[in-house]
Parts: structure tokens; sequence; C-alpha cells
């Protein structure tokens, strides 16, 4: 491993951006759709998915005046995929880390 993987889990940790990853989880979203999932302010969305683009975590196409987001399906959905599998195989709130975050 090297330190890359590090700066690759720091960037998705942020609460904004992993609230940002979750939203298009499931389907594609412009910033106006993916603020009002999240209930944070459009420009806060914007800066968070600058650096979710500049990651190649998220993609972006036009769509008239829109620009549609979506996630990087060929890696990023499987990494998110894993993560969910060991949280429910493994955490199920015998991590210790899990128990601390509940109280």
């Amino acid at each position: 491993m090297n330190y890359t993987s590090y700066q690759f889990f720091t960037v998705i940790a942020n609460e904004t951006r992993w609230q940002i990853i979750n939203s298009l989880y499931e389907k594609d979203l412009c910033v106006s759709d993916i603020s009002n999932i999240t209930k944070i302010e459009q420009s806060k969305i914007s800066h968070a998915l600058k650096t979710l683009y500049d990651c190649n975590i998220v993609f972006s196409k036009r769509e008239g005046k829109k620009i549609i987001y979506s996630l990087n399906k060929k890696t990023i959905k499987p990494i998110l995929k894993i993560l969910n599998d060991h949280q429910t195989d493994f955490c199920k709130g015998k991590c210790k880390i899990c128990k601390i975050k509940r109280k």
C-alpha cells in the first residue's frame, strides 16, 4: 500500500463528500438534486463535487443547462459494495469504533 490509498480514503471520509457519494449511488443527479437530498447548500455541494471530480470519483456530463454527475461505476461502486459488505458481515456493532460513535 502507498500513501495514495490513504489520500483516497481521506477524500471520501469528508462528511459532505460522503453524502454526495451516497446520493449518487443509485442514480445520476445534478447539483440542485444532490442539495435537496443532502440538505446541504449548493455552493458546498459544488465545491465538494470539484474535489470528487478531480479524483475521478465522480464524472460529469452536460444535459442542456444542467451538469449531471455520476459515480465512477468501474471502481467506486465496487469499493462501496465491498465496504458495505464488510460492515454488514463484520461490524454489526462489534467494532469498537462503531460502539464509540453510537454513544
